[in-house]
């Protein structure tokens, strides 16, 4: 990795190929009508770029900055931008869907057709430019009292609560999360927050399963060592949960939530696993068994608002999942302690 620690030049990370990034010096950028151009004052770790880290993505080509959770203080607002000025402290998630397409049009603007192509990525840098669907749609002022690496949290959690604003748990329900990294504990203290008193954990490692039981697990189950969908059909009295998140993104994450739920139930894939893969579906329990699958995609407007206001509040204790901080130049550490499972998620601060 090459870096331009102590030039005056602007750093950006940059993916060239899996597995090797390097920091770059990077145009001062300046921001065009309805942008703005944030300085980042916190850009978190996400397991979508270990995933770019690891493979590649197919949306998108090398070599690519990456980085899309961050949160930071307007250096330049452009022209026609009348909601923020330099100096205010931002908070806003990297996409927005342009509201005119066949999804936006059925209020599905998770599905717009433009939402990923414009994606803004690069958040691992001194600097970002904020285009203006985004400042117009996606952004907000950051509560004074809000810290900076909470506030870069928005994107993740407005991830959560669009799948949960479909799943529609109930206070009365019994539910398992199958994962207990970042996105899965996301997804514990959003049930917990809307009153859901009984929910499982199912993870691997001693400390993620242990940091599920601090945030409120009810139970834990080791699924490197335990029967998972043995452990979970003794859940609610024997029946099984009522409602099982998949949140690891892997094939088997999704072949043990399957498994898991309860006749009746409900069936969230949440992670996206890799290109090509495919599972395989009981059709007669699926019919029998009467279960609903259901698998949600990014969000809305509506959920990042949601989000927004859930941080704003204080209450969630989502800050909790940020159990490592680095600068941006030890970058090349943080995706050690990825690989290895030591973090949940990492604050990277330029």
């Amino acid at each position: 990795m090459s870096a331009t620690e102590g030039s005056a030049a602007p750093r950006q990370a940059v993916l060239v190929e899996p597995r090797h990034f390097e920091l770059r010096a990077a145009p001062q950028a300046h921001p065009g009508p309805g942008e703005i151009l944030l300085q980042v004052r916190c850009a978190l770790s996400c397991g979508t770029d270990l995933k770019f880290y690891r493979r590649g993505h197919p949306l998108f080509s090398f070599p690519m900055p990456f980085g899309h959770e961050f949160s930071g203080v307007a250096a330049e607002v452009g022209a026609g931008v009348d909601t923020f000025k330099p100096g205010d402290e931002l908070m806003a998630a990297p996409t927005a869907p342009c509201g005119r397409c066949f999804f936006c049009e059925r209020e599905q603007e998770n599905l717009c057709v433009q939402v990923i192509d414009t994606m803004v990525m690069g958040a691992y840098a001194d600097f970002l430019l904020l285009p203006a669907h985004v400042v117009a749609r996606n952004a907000f002022k950051k509560p004074a009292d809000l810290p900076f690496e909470e506030a870069a949290l928005l994107e993740p959690l407005a991830c959560v609560v669009h799948a949960q604003a479909i799943a529609q748990p109930r206070k009365s329900e019994t539910c398992m999360i199958v994962g207990a990294g970042a996105f899965g504990l996301l997804h514990l203290l959003l049930l917990k927050a809307a009153g859901v008193k009984r929910v499982a954990v199912a993870g691997r490692g001693e400390a993620r399963l242990r940091w599920a039981a601090q945030m409120g697990a009810d139970w834990v189950i080791d699924a490197r060592r335990e029967d998972v969908a043995g452990k979970a059909a003794a859940l609610n009295g024997g029946y099984g949960p009522d409602l099982v998140i998949e949140a690891t993104g892997q094939v088997s994450g999704w072949e043990t939530a399957l498994a898991s739920a309860r006749r009746g139930g409900r069936v969230m894939f949440f992670g996206g696993c890799a290109a090509g893969t495919s599972i395989q579906l009981d059709t007669r329990r699926m019919h029998y068994d009467s279960l609903t699958l259901l698998a949600p995609f990014h969000y809305r407007p509506l959920d990042v608002r949601r989000a927004r206001d859930l941080l704003a509040d204080r209450k969630l204790g989502a800050g909790r999942i940020i159990n490592q901080r680095r600068r941006l130049s030890e970058l090349p550490q943080v995706f050690d302690m990825l690989e290895g499972g030591d973090v949940l998620k990492c604050a990277i601060i330029p």
